[in-house]
């Protein structure tokens, strides 16, 4: 029998992963799933993500993060392009909603991989747009 986390996982089956992890936002991924918006599921998982941290969940954004780094690390190409132009770079906004200590702990325990593309994004997007 196959090792089912071994297999690369597509854009389907990131959305029924994301369908179960996500309850909350199920009917949300299930319709836009039907138009077969993967970059607008994530989307949806973002704006979550938001919520809760409005809500001070900081311990389940966490858990959150985890789920979409697990999802980037056995993911196609497809997959981790879209997890880095939409979840990763909606960390800017992120840390928005989030007081100074909030996002210290957010970002201790996001993962290093996350952390190292955001970083990343951040200094490419003040090169491009010459931000001080």
């Amino acid at each position: 029998m196959k090792n089912f986390e071994a297999d690369t996982i597509n854009e389907t089956q990131a959305i029924e992963h994301l369908k179960i992890f996500y309850p909350s936002i199920q009917n949300e991924i299930s319709q836009l799933s039907a138009q077969n918006n993967f970059p607008g599921i994530i989307q949806s998982t973002v704006d979550y993500l938001k919520v809760l941290l409005k809500e001070s969940k900081i311990n389940i954004v966490n858990r959150n993060i985890k789920m979409m780094e697990w999802l980037y690390k056995n993911g196609t190409f497809n997959v981790k392009h879209i997890i880095e132009n939409l979840f990763i770079r909606s960390f800017g906004s992120l840390k928005k909603h989030t007081d100074s200590q909030q996002w210290n702990i957010l970002y201790q325990y996001m993962p290093v991989e996350f952390q190292q593309i955001y970083l990343n994004q951040t200094r490419l997007d003040e090169i491009m747009f010459k931000k001080n």
